[in-house]
């Protein structure tokens, strides 16, 4: 059995770690032969390879990003995209692919194996964190925690300068990261996808605090948008699944409040710099426990599954159920936090 591996869409620390637990374990217990795919769908849609073997996968498990690359490829795009795999998968001897990845790289997984009959199997990728299939994604918890130490450490300036601080954080669909991390960090107001927001609301609570002698951190998700407008787009331009770049909502929103409150305020986005770096303990043991447990969906030939995280127990779920539909946060979980808020 030779198997091929892929990391697609964005990176995330804990990819490395995936790698490793499907390698080790693939050829320690079962004897199977790895390829790498490099770049994402890129890879297999253009036959570009790497060697995987134990020796590839020695030392990896600290590090961040993955050493397969990784692209936004959607080779579905490509009017003979599924032709050009199928043959590079014949070419290569690969007998089945494993396919780390969020909703989009997913996606295309469970088109190939669903319509064309390509053996995938799915781990769930995402700092996100919002695929409905699974209590966690890897990548999550590194992303949180560097969010949080962000904004612990913007309190004590935003106090030493009675100014307004606004952190941008990533989320796209779902609010995941800014709500997680605005709780642990003490945000005052902690802006998502799934509600709406208002300007003249975050402004209240902004000045309440400012009668309180304390300055106020405002958490925002970049995909949030206001009650009265529109999502603030970095520009018009979209990538291959048809998703527009995002970027401006935080520096939008300081402004609004500048001019409405009078308060001098300033925006962090944090970025890419909540992908980069080592992964979490927690996002180590859990991307090494999907690698084995989906190298074993390939020993049973359960393909077109997903491993998932459900309590402690990892299971296997459908790939179609997986990326039928996001997990977004729920308007109570929501409301529970908003004693924090002002």
């Amino acid at each position: 059995m030779r198997v091929g591996v892929l990391t697609g869409g964005g990176d995330c620390p804990g990819l490395n770690a995936v790698i490793r637990g499907i390698v080790r374990k693939g050829v320690q217990s079962y004897g199977y032969d790895f390829t790498g795919y490099r770049d994402g769908w890129r890879g297999p849609l253009e036959g570009d390879v790497t060697p995987l073997d134990i020796p590839a996968v020695r030392g990896i498990l600290p590090r961040g990003g993955t050493i397969l690359g990784s692209s936004r490829t959607n080779p579905l795009k490509d009017d003979d995209g599924v032709r050009r795999i199928r043959g590079n998968l014949a070419k290569q001897g690969v007998d089945a692919l494993i396919v780390i990845g969020g909703e989009d790289t997913l996606g295309v997984a469970a088109r190939l194996h669903g319509e064309y009959g390509i053996p995938c199997v799915g781990v769930p990728k995402t700092i996100d964190n919002d695929l409905s299939a699974t209590d966690y994604t890897f990548g999550f918890d590194t992303a949180v925690s560097i969010a949080t130490e962000a904004i612990d450490r913007l309190h004590t300036t935003a106090e030493s300068h009675m100014r307004v601080l606004v952190v941008e954080v990533m989320g796209r669909h779902t609010g995941w990261i800014a709500l997680h991390s605005g709780l642990a960090g003490g945000a005052n107001v902690i802006l998502i996808p799934e509600q709406r927001f208002d300007v003249d609301q975050v402004c209240a609570w902004v000045t309440s605090r400012f009668r309180a002698s304390y300055a106020p951190i405002v958490v925002v998700a970049e995909g949030a948008v206001p009650k009265d407008g529109a999502m603030v787009l970095k520009d018009g331009t979209l990538d291959s699944f048809g998703h527009v770049r995002l970027s401006g909502v935080g520096e939008w929103l300081a402004k609004e409040i500048e001019s409405r409150t009078g308060k001098e305020a300033r925006t962090t986005v944090l970025g890419h710099v909540q992908r980069g770096g080592t992964p979490s303990a927690f996002d180590r043991w859990l991307a090494t426990r999907f690698g084995l447990h989906a190298i074993d969906c390939v020993r049973d030939g359960d393909f077109g599954s997903m491993v998932a995280l459900r309590g402690t127990d990892i299971v296997r779920v459908p790939l179609a159920e997986a990326t039928a539909r996001l997990k977004r946060v729920k308007p109570e979980l929501y409301e529970e936090v908003g004693v924090f808020f002002g």
